[in-house]
Order: structure tokens, then sequence, then C-alpha cells
């Protein structure tokens, strides 16, 4: 039997869960050999191991930061994946219609991630607008390449703390003169759990459904802690300018986090202890581009209400100097 196949059948029992938990490659090693036949050097296992780590179909996983391996797993099902966004009629949560419990376990996470991600901007001056209709039930399964789950405003504001946020109308003036946006304008897919096996298409929805967009970002809520995955993410952000982000908010940490609703309505000092248990993590920086590709937004804008709304949410905000939540904006 080769060393390969003697490593896939006996690393299993020998690695443990939990990336935090890893087992050095000597301490693996000495393991190892007590259920191998044959005799190999230590430098022929170590090689084996690091070749087998970037095997997404091999047990073995190398810890992303630091020393160390544990047993790669398969994602938690429907779970990476599981999206408010699908309606139970489409998708992937078809497969969960006879245990209505997991599906709305696996929804109640996304909700409670959607609105961390939503505070976590807010509390950081930026301004998000979620797209919900464009996912409701009924709705195309397209719509997963055209619309993020959250569009993301950064704008100019001025100098003078006392200001708030009102926006710097001379350099809103100057960027009008070199027919820039006022803002920046980013798409944000979110998904809760990164897979070997699911990566890709994560990555190339973010980057579909930002094209329209200045730049986009894909955001998870768990830790990237499998070193071949994150190095498969910084490859596909080095060719497409995709930024990704891991939030560090473990299953188990997700779980024990009030509703959605309580999130976003929490008090400053729950908000903040809410905001101490995210281990931010950025495993790649988005490329920005100059130029909103207005042509495809106007597309956007005559299929969507969403977007509609949007344009004219910030259309308000640049008559009015102002930059406002969307839950500020006047009535029309």
């Amino acid at each position: 039997m080769s060393l390969r196949k003697q490593l896939s059948d006996s690393l299993p029992s020998l690695l443990p869960n939990n990336p935090s938990e890893a087992i050095k490659g000597t301490e693996l090693i000495r393991l190892v050999r007590m259920q191998l036949s044959g005799n190999y050097s230590d430098a022929s296992l170590r090689y084996h191991f690091s070749i087998m780590s970037c095997d997404p179909g091999s047990p073995i996983a190398k810890v992303e930061k630091g020393q160390g391996y544990y047993r790669r797993t398969a994602p938690v099902p429907a779970l990476s994946g599981a999206q408010e966004l699908l309606s139970l009629s489409q998708g992937r949560l078809e497969d969960l219609n006879a245990d209505s419990g997991a599906v709305d376990h696996a929804l109640e996470r996304v909700k409670k991630f959607r609105a961390i991600v939503r505070r976590f901007n807010e509390i950081n001056g930026r301004f998000p607008y979620e797209f919900r209709e464009a996912f409701s039930a009924g709705s195309p399964l397209g719509n997963l390449w055209k619309y993020p789950e959250v569009a993301v405003v950064d704008w100019q504001t001025g100098d003078d703390p006392d200001e708030g946020m009102s926006l710097d109308s001379k350099l809103l003036a100057m960027k009008q003169w070199m027919g820039l946006p006022p803002f920046r304008l980013s798409g944000a897919r979110l998904r809760i759990q990164s897979s070997l096996h699911s990566f890709r298409e994560d990555f190339f929805q973010a980057l579909s459904a930002s094209m329209w967009t200045q730049g986009g970002e894909l955001i998870y809520a768990t830790p990237i802690e499998d070193e071949a995955l994150a190095d498969g993410l910084r490859a596909l952000n080095a060719t497409f300018g995709v930024g990704v982000i891991s939030y560090g908010l473990s299953i188990e940490v997700l779980d024990d986090l009030p509703r959605a609703a309580n999130i976003l309505n929490a008090h400053p000092k729950e908000t903040e202890a809410l905001m101490e248990r995210i281990d931010f993590n950025r495993i790649a920086a988005p490329r920005f581009r100059q130029h909103i590709d207005w042509s495809l937004l106007d597309t956007l804008r005559r299929d969507s209400t969403e977007t509609a709304a949007l344009i004219d949410w910030l259309a308000t905000c640049i008559e009015q100097g102002r930059a406002m939540p969307i839950a500020e904006q006047p009535p029309a």
C-alpha cells in the first residue's frame, strides 16, 4: 500500500477536529509511525503532509496562521450556502425541506450575520444598503449573480467632527467636474462558512454581483483557518480584485448571538460587547475602480425597484449635503 493511501486511512483518527488544537508536524510524525508499514524518513512524511494539506479531498488541513495540522471536514450541510435570499422552493435549501427546523436554524444564522455586518459597517462610518426583494421567494436564481446582498457606500465627509456627516461641497463639486462619483460604492456577497469545495462559486458570484459597483468583497462569518483555502482565495483576488474578509465568528459564537432584531436595536454598550466578539481578518484587500458602470446600473434600475431606491437615496444625500443612513431618508 502506498504511503499516501496509508496516511489517508490513518490521519482521520489522529488529527484534531478543531484548528485551535492543531497538532505540530513532529508530534504527528510520531503518531503516524505507529500505524505505518514501511520505513519512511521524517522528510518524506513532512512532504506528504504538506502536499496533502493542499488537496481538498484529503483528510489533513494546515492552519492558516501558525503551525500545525487538523482534520479537514466537510462544511456543515447547507449552512455555507444557506441564504435568506433563496426561497425554500429553490436552490440548495431544497435538500432540507424534510427538516424545517434545520432550515430555520440555517436562515437564523444568516439573519444574525447580516445584522452584524450592517452594524459593523455603520459603526465604522460606512453606509450599508441591503438587497432583499431581489432574493425573495419566486425571484430568479440569476439574481445571485446580479445583485450583492449588501451595497456599501463610503462618503467623503467634512474635516470638522462637529459637522457630523455633512458632505464637503467643494470636494463634491470637484469630483463632479472630473467626472468621478462623489462616493465609493462596493458590493458585498455574504457567506456563513468557507469551503474548498465552494469558495470559487462564492468568489465569482461576488465578482459578478459587484460588476456595476467600484469593487467587490466576499465576506465570511466563520474563520478561514485552512491555509490551502486562504491561498486559493488570495490567488483569485490577485487576478480579479475581489476582497476577502472573515469576521472570525465561529458557528458556536454565531448561534450564541441574540436574534437579528436585537442586534440591530441593541444599546451602545450591548453593541460594543457584540463588536468585541468579531475577530476581523482581511484575507485579501479589494481593488477599487474609479468609475461605476452607469450603463449596467441603469439596466438594473429598470429591472429592480431596490436599485432605483438605492439611486434615489444617494441622490437625496447629495442634494441635502448630508450622508444619511437609509433609515433616516426624508419621505418623498
